[in-house]
């Protein structure tokens, strides 16, 4: 038998294989610092320019500043981020809400109302999101196109789009290594390599994590591998192949009441300590292929193709459940830009599907304590979502645009429960259609404005059609969560700083709640009586002081003002929804020294938080501290940096996962947020 190295040791053949690579090819190096610097500027710039073009609330995360502290998860990536609110959950999955989107669904497996993509190729599926090929040291940049604004990229859900942009070889080192370390065990390695080699260029990186966890009972682990290569054809003709696989493995100490929260947060919820539950993710594969031709000056056709497999073992609860999930999706996109009666225009159509293939199905099986007994049910679910799009932006009159689109999908969901025998079936099929109008106008050249109308369709998840039956073993039909959202906004640059500024109100019918409403048990998702929701996004960016030669001080903040509540429900009236703080602010004051030095406190703030929807009892509001100091070599080859998280060891709850009606007491729906914790992590990169 071949003997199997551990992971490590797979870093350190990477390590030693490159370098030498790297000893043999001397000017290669050289040539590629200029590259990656120039290239990884270039597509920052490219990024913020077309964003800037969207009649609508966007941001743009640059991972080179995030990677100047703890890179943990998809919290730190979406941190300082206006409109956007994640939370850990204390591993690898997050609770994820932009503009309310899944509010009330637990953090975790399977998030929902924001389409997610990597490199532009779809991740979301119709059984959501899932969150462990989510690496964040694998990233160059994060694009996030909050409600309507992702409408040229397929995406009609209410929270909008997220992009995740993989390094390539054009933007990475030809070696890289980082390691992180921290309280309760936490660990973090990454080694990376990306070079040019003439039309055809690779990016390759092997991480791993491990930690104990704040709470008992709540440690976990990682591992995994991404990498893609690029061809150049020609000037008319590109390609690239990506390919993501990662395995993850997760300790679940479960949710506590706001009294253990006060008074013990470390502790696990007994029931989860006694039946030993745990998430493993025995693997996950996403590839994909991406290929552009450029017709000519004014035109280019792109094409996708992903293929995604991502098994599940669910041990949570009085059950195990074994789940099987693969989709594979297509993309296709034509881009134009014409000039109509002296009026430049830009045309996007777009096409996107995405199937679940044949195996998508689960086992069931009764637990006890820690020990698996009979099966007890066996269930397939099947879906798909074609959506075609059509969007243009006319420039009427100079500085002065208007955005027009129209999108119609085409949604499948079909439940089957096999056993027992005539548990129920459930097949739907609906069309439905969503269009966008905007305005955007270019006051100056620091100063902008926009507005636009839309309607977003989330479509209910398969499986959520088995869960939320109101008879075990009787699926139900479900309709789709449609909204229409108002937006209004501007942004620029003044003498406070860069700014931007959104106001939104959407009116939601059909909203897909989730909510716990037995302990242990799986959650019941329904459609809920017409909600609002409306909120204010806020950022600004200010440079409070600088002197040539000595340094510079700045604020960067973000606030985020969320009311999502009933509209005239017969049970709950205008309650307000529960699950997200209606004030969310967070703030870092920084000073950078000229020879690359740094240190900075941070704030982050939130008020109280609905835990039921009879709005009975709240879980507290919160303010923590946090302090960040490090060096970044000025050759940009040295990095290294101390991150202080928590530093009062506030005791609060990071989320919150809903119950219906809780009649005032004081019930376990909340996961505490992590204490006082430090981390520190240094890196090298070969230029």
């Amino acid at each position: 038998m071949r003997p199997v190295l551990p992971f490590s040791s797979y870093l350190g053949l990477l390590a030693v294989f490159t370098v030498s690579q790297q000893t043999t090819a001397a000017p290669a190096v050289e040539l590629g610092q200029v590259l990656i610097n120039d290239e990884a500027q270039s597509e920052l710039d490219d990024a913020r320019e077309r964003l800037r073009a969207v009649p609508g609330a966007c941001n743009l995360v640059d991972m080179g500043k995030v990677a100047q502290g703890r890179v943990a998860s998809n919290q730190d990536v979406l941190a300082y981020q206006p409109g956007v609110f994640a939370q850990s959950a204390g591993n690898d999955g997050i609770k994820l809400s932009i503009r309310g989107s899944g509010i009330n669904r637990a953090p975790g497996a399977h998030g929902s109302g924001v389409y997610t993509m990597f490199d532009g190729l779809p991740l979301t599926g119709p059984g959501g999101t899932p969150y462990e090929l989510f690496e964040p040291l694998w990233l160059s940049r994060a694009e996030v196109l909050r409600g309507a604004n992702g409408f040229d990229q397929g995406s009609l859900a209410l929270g909008g789009a997220i992009n995740y942009v993989t390094h390539t070889g054009y933007d990475a080192a030809p070696l890289q290594v980082r390691y992180e370390v921290g309280s309760r065990g936490y660990q973090h390695r990454h080694v990376s390599s990306g070079q040019v080699l003439g039309n055809l260029d690779y990016y390759v990186a092997l991480t791993d994590a491990e930690y104990d966890g704040y709470q008992a009972h709540s440690s976990g682990s990682a591992k995994g591998i991404a990498a893609n290569v690029g061809y150049r054809f020609n000037p008319n003709l590109e390609t690239r192949f990506y390919l993501r696989y990662r395995e993850t493995e997760n300790e679940l100490a479960g949710r506590l009441t706001k009294e253990q929260i006060k008074h013990d947060p470390r502790a696990a919820n007994p029931s989860y300590l006694s039946r030993n539950d745990s998430r493993p993710q025995p693997g996950s594969t996403w590839v994909g292929n991406k290929t552009t031709f450029y017709l000519d000056d004014d035109s280019r056709l792109e094409a996708g193709l992903v293929y995604h497999d991502y098994p599940m073992d669910l041990r949570e609860g009085p059950m195990r459940l074994k789940v099987a999930y693969a989709d594979v999706s297509g993309t296709l996109n034509y881009l134009r830009r014409d000039t109509l009666l002296g009026h430049e225009s830009k045309t996007t159509v777009g096409w996107r599907t995405t199937k679940h293939l044949p195996n998508s199905g689960a086992s069931q099986f009764s637990r006890v304590n820690d020990v698996v007994g009979a099966r007890t049910r066996d269930f397939t679910y099947q879906g798909s979502d074609t959506v075609l799009h059509v969007g243009n932006d006319l420039e009427l009159i100079p500085d002065l645009w208007l955005t027009t689109g129209l999108a119609m999908i085409y949604t499948r969901r079909e439940s089957d429960v096999t056993y027992p025998a005539n548990g129920g079936r459930v097949s739907q099929h609906d069309w439905d259609y969503a269009p966008r109008v905007g305005l955007r106008y270019d006051i100056r050249p620091d100063l902008q404005v926009y507005g636009n109308l839309s309607r977003s369709v989330e479509p209910p998840h398969p499986w959520s059609l088995v869960w939320s039956a109101p008879v075990s073993n009787q699926p139900m039909k479900m309709q789709n969560q449609t909204a229409t959202t108002l937006e209004l906004g501007a942004r620029g640059d003044s003498a406070l700083g860069h700014w931007d500024l959104a106001w939104y109100y959407a009116q939601v019918r059909h909203e897909l709640l989730n909510v716990e409403v037995v302990q242990g048990l799986p959650f019941k998702e329904f459609n809920a009586s017409p909600t609002v929701h409306q909120g204010v996004e806020a950022g600004l960016d200010s440079l409070l002081w600088e002197q040539p030669g000595t340094g510079r001080l700045s604020l960067r903040q973000a606030y985020t003002f969320s009311d999502f509540h009933y509209r005239d429900d017969d049970k709950f009236g205008n309650n307000r929804l529960p699950g997200i703080p209606m004030h969310y602010y967070q703030a870092e004051l920084r000073y950078d020294w000229p020879s690359g030095f740094y240190t900075g406190v941070n704030t982050q703030m939130a008020s109280k938080v609905q835990v039921d929807y009879a709005n009975s009892y709240h879980a507290d509001a919160y303010a923590l501290l946090g302090a960040r100091l490090g060096w970044d070599s000025p050759k940009q080859d040295w990095q290294t940096w101390l991150d202080l998280r928590n530093l009062t060891n506030k005791r609060y709850a990071a989320t919150v996962t809903p119950g219906y009606d809780d009649a005032g007491q004081d019930i376990a729906r909340s996961t505490p947020g992590e204490g006082f914790a430090v981390y520190a992590g240094v890196s090298y990169s070969f230029r």
